[in-house]
């Protein structure tokens, strides 16, 4: 069997293929990124070897295209981090970085470890066009704190007691905007008044944006995984990442895999007698800190969650040790929620504290 590393780019996509059982390259070539080059792709990985497995760095942007083609195609991928590739890299004899060093680097990170430890590249649409919509949103709701933080400081120059009587979180209110505008109108004009009014409709008009698109969401997540939505902490915001992040829980054998892509999973740093776990600063990072809102909402919503940080504090551990524990119960939980069979499986089981 082969292993075909793919080190995918905008325009050209590197290609090198090389033994499982040896490592011995058995060709390179570079396609362009287009369904012409992917045909080529494939006809050539065919007359290399009858059993192969490509291996593509897992760049979601530039990567999707080619990975649905093979997949299409009935070809097996699976996908590897980019720290992966790099700590392959710095293996190589050949100095230096190259499109085709990175694609053997790939290809040669997934034979040191074992085709069977990387997660198999799994289309779901639904998932990703979830995904699209929350990052969107994420991206709009960025850009308004922005022009919050801005409208702020030009109310400390107007009005300085207008901006102080402004709670935290009334300028994501559409009624409080409007309030504000009206208090704004009956300023002095000049150019500062001016400018505080346009940021204000700008304010309004992402915030309008914002909600329209949670209300996507929670419909789209209410036809994919409409369980998600009755599990405690888990809103409509937190349920998108949850799917759109994962990208197909179906991908990870297990859930210990899955823990290990949230960053979840503990790492053990032991030494003696010493039996120790540090935190896990890998994985994910937005489906990381969903984990974490869902484990402080349940700590605090929650009897029975409430009684397993306690039993965990009274074991020694302190309460930061104990949220990582809840973590993990919580990506075993979840896991099985994703993987459950049919769009409108009922919820499973409880979690076993």
């Amino acid at each position: 069997m082969i292993v075909i590393g793919v080190d995918t780019h905008k325009r050209t996509h590197a290609l090198a293929a090389v033994e499982e059982a040896t490592g011995r390259v058995r060709g390179q070539r570079e396609i362009d990124a287009n369904e012409s080059g992917q045909l080529s792709a494939v006809r050539w990985a065919r007359g290399l070897d009858s059993e192969r497995v490509w291996a593509i760095e897992d760049c979601r942007q530039v990567s999707r295209r080619f990975e649905q083609a093979l997949i299409a195609a009935g070809e097996r991928v699976v996908r590897v981090a980019p720290h992966r590739m790099g700590a392959s890299r710095r293996g190589e004899r050949t100095p230096g970085k190259s499109d085709q060093i990175d694609s053997l680097a790939i290809a040669r990170a997934v034979v040191k470890d074992g085709v069977a430890e990387f997660p198999v590249a799994y289309l779901d649409e639904a998932a990703m066009e979830i995904r699209l919509l929350s990052d969107h949103r994420s991206d709009l709701v960025a850009g308004r704190t922005q022009i919050q933080n801005r409208l702020r400081w030009h109310l400390v120059a107007l009005c300085p007691e207008l901006e102080a009587s402004l709670p935290r979180g009334a300028l994501s209110r559409v009624r409080a905007l409007d309030q504000l505008a009206r208090r704004l109108r009956s300023l002095p004009a000049g150019p500062r008044a001016a400018i505080a009014r346009e940021l204000v409709s700008q304010i309004r008009r992402l915030t309008l944006q914002a909600n329209t698109l949670e209300r996507t969401l929670r419909e789209l997540i209410s036809a994919h995984r409409p369980a998600l939505l009755q599990e405690t902490g888990c809103g409509a915001l937190v349920a998108a990442v949850l799917i759109g992040r994962t990208a197909g829980a179906q991908r990870f054998k297990t859930d210990a895999s899955f823990a290990l892509h949230a960053g979840v999973a503990p790492i053990p740093c032991s030494s003696g007698q010493r039996r120790h776990y540090r935190l896990n600063r890998g994985g994910d990072r937005q489906l990381n800190r969903a984990l974490h809102i869902i484990a402080i909402t349940r700590g605090r919503l929650d009897p029975e969650t409430r009684a397993y940080l306690q039993r965990k504090e009274a074991e020694g551990k302190s309460r930061i040790e104990a949220m990582r524990c809840l973590k993990r119960h919580l990506a075993r939980h979840f896991y099985r929620q994703l993987t459950a069979r049919g769009r409108h499986s009922a919820s499973v089981a409880p979690m076993p504290f």
